[in-house]
């Protein structure tokens, strides 16, 4: 059986896939897939399997585990390394080289312009006058002195190389060059062409000659050499090449395309193995773990603390409550206590204070109850005072 769909081959094979000339497409192909398949799927799935389990557990450590350690550890760095260096630029930094900008003004810029404005311009300036009125007037003058004296001596000088030079013309070169052509120039061309050239083409015929000799030479040894290398190497290498390497290269093309296919497939098939495996387990870890427990917690759980909060929690919540009240009543009644003996002690030492000379007590002072002959009532005398 064929676990996923083939293209169609072409027309000049047969079923097998192998054409007339016995190409290794046909039989090799199917002799060899089906076993590789069965092989790949058997190695492949637990492979799979391992896989996918390692990378849930992956996924599941980076969001429970990877996630939370990140964050600290990003927090920590911002803690240890930025905030500092920040608090640092901010509150150390910056005002330092604020301080040391106004102390760099202070104590270079200002000067420095002031030397400027009153000590360098006003010299620059009377340098520039002295050179402008002074030193370009005398500096021309020399400069005109010093170029007519030069043009004078120039013009002696040009007088006296000319004549000095049409003596040595007349007096050196021509006898020289006389001697020079009569006594060297003739002779050397003689000596070329009565002597140098006939033996310089003999010698070039013979050169000829000789490498003529030396090509047929050479072109016989390498006409040897390339029969000898054709026999002993290249016939050799190209049947080797035909009837060897081409059909074990082309059956191993054929083996590794195979073995390729055959582990994809087997692959994605482990994919399917493993999706329905893995969701065989989930289930099973709900209907085993999970639905009892949810089951325990709302049949079981949930009313048993329902009862616990009812019976129990709330009784002795309404018991602390009552005892807070009771003590909180307890503790006013002896701080009032304490009070009236208080005042009771400063009027047995001290006596009763005058009316008019009575501190005013930090009590608010209760208002009169409803009298006969009154009409006022204690909100009214309370809204009064």
């Amino acid at each position: 059986m064929e676990l996923e769909k083939r293209p169609p081959e072409p027309s000049g094979r047969g079923p097998g896939g192998a054409g007339a000339s016995g190409e290794p497409g046909g039989c090799l192909v199917v002799a060899i897939r089906m076993p590789v398949r069965i092989v790949a799927l058997v190695l492949v799935v637990p492979v799979r399997m391992a896989w996918d389990a390692l990378a849930a557990a992956g996924r599941f450590l980076h969001r429970t585990v990877g996630r939370p350690v990140g964050r600290a550890l990003a927090w920590l760095a911002r803690a240890v390394c930025v905030w500092p260096f920040v608090a640092l630029w901010r509150w150390v930094l910056v005002p330092a080289g604020r301080g040391l900008a106004w102390l760099a003004r202070v104590l270079v810029v200002l000067p420095a312009g002031w030397a400027h404005r009153y000590l360098l311009a006003p010299l620059g300036r009377g340098l520039v006058w002295l050179y402008a009125r002074v030193l370009t007037p005398v500096g021309q003058g020399a400069w005109w002195l010093l170029r007519g004296i030069g043009a004078v001596l120039a013009a002696v000088g040009a007088g006296l190389w000319t004549g000095a030079v049409w003596l040595g013309r007349y007096l050196v070169v021509v006898p020289v060059r006389w001697l020079v052509r009569y006594l060297v120039v003739v002779p050397a061309v003689w000596l070329y062409s009565r002597v140098l050239t006939p033996a310089g083409r003999a010698l070039a015929r013979c050169a000829r000659g000789v490498l003529r000799l030396l090509g047929v030479v050479v072109a016989g040894v390498v006409a040897a050499l390339v029969w000898a290398g054709q026999v002993l190497l290249v016939v050799p290498a190209v049947a080797a090449w035909r009837w060897v390497f081409v059909p074990v290269g082309r059956a191993l093309v054929v083996v590794g395309r195979e073995v390729g296919e055959a582990l994809g497939h087997a692959w994605r098939v482990a994919g399917y193995v493993s999706v329905a495996v893995g969701r065989f387990l989930a289930a099973l870890f709900r209907w085993v773990v999970v639905e009892p427990v949810r089951r325990v917690y709302r049949g079981v759980l949930t009313p048993v603390g329902h009862a616990v909060r009812d019976a129990v929690l709330r009784p002795v919540a309404e018991a602390v409550r009552g005892a807070g009240r009771t003590a909180r009543q307890a503790v006013a009644a002896a701080r009032e206590t304490v009070r009236q003996a208080r005042a009771d002690v400063r009027r047995a030492l001290f006596g009763e204070h005058p009316q008019g000379d009575a501190p005013a007590s930090r009590e608010p002072r209760r208002p009169a109850g409803r009298t006969l002959d009154g009409s006022t009532t204690a909100l009214t005398h309370l809204t009064k005072d």
